[in-house]
């Protein structure tokens, strides 16, 4: 369910963080679904536990998931802030669209780099 590019110039912990809020946009991870353990998923990923923490530490402060002591964490229960997420993404969606527009870019270009993103294409 988690994966890491280990070959990605993006921080480890920035690929979690990234990848538990794309799961929860995708509805793979419920409200209030339990996460997995700081130590299980580091050991499951063969990263350092500090690693999961930071990113479990900046998923709760972005509020899209919440820890209770003792019990774990957990995806929040609020849709607003991923709605607010989606928002965001649509808007730069808009953006670069336009952009490629002004530039000349041809909508079937725009088109494939769409489907190579969702797909996982060369792009992604």
């Amino acid at each position: 369910m988690f994966t890491i590019n280990y070959q990605s110039r993006e921080p480890i912990y920035e690929q979690l963080y990234n990848n538990v809020i794309r799961l929860i946009g995708m509805g793979i991870l419920s409200p209030h679904e339990k996460l997995p353990t700081v130590r299980a998923l580091a050991q499951q990923l063969g990263i350092n536990p500090n690693t999961v923490s930071k990113s479990y530490q900046m998923l709760e402060q972005s509020g899209y998931i919440y820890s209770t002591v003792g019990k774990g964490s957990f995806v929040a229960g609020s849709s607003e802030i991923m709605n607010s997420r989606q928002e965001e993404a649509k808007n730069n969606v808009t953006k670069a669209v336009k952009s490629a527009s002004d530039v000349g870019i041809p909508k079937e270009d725009v088109n494939k780099i769409v489907d190579d993103v969702y797909f996982g294409g060369e792009n992604n």
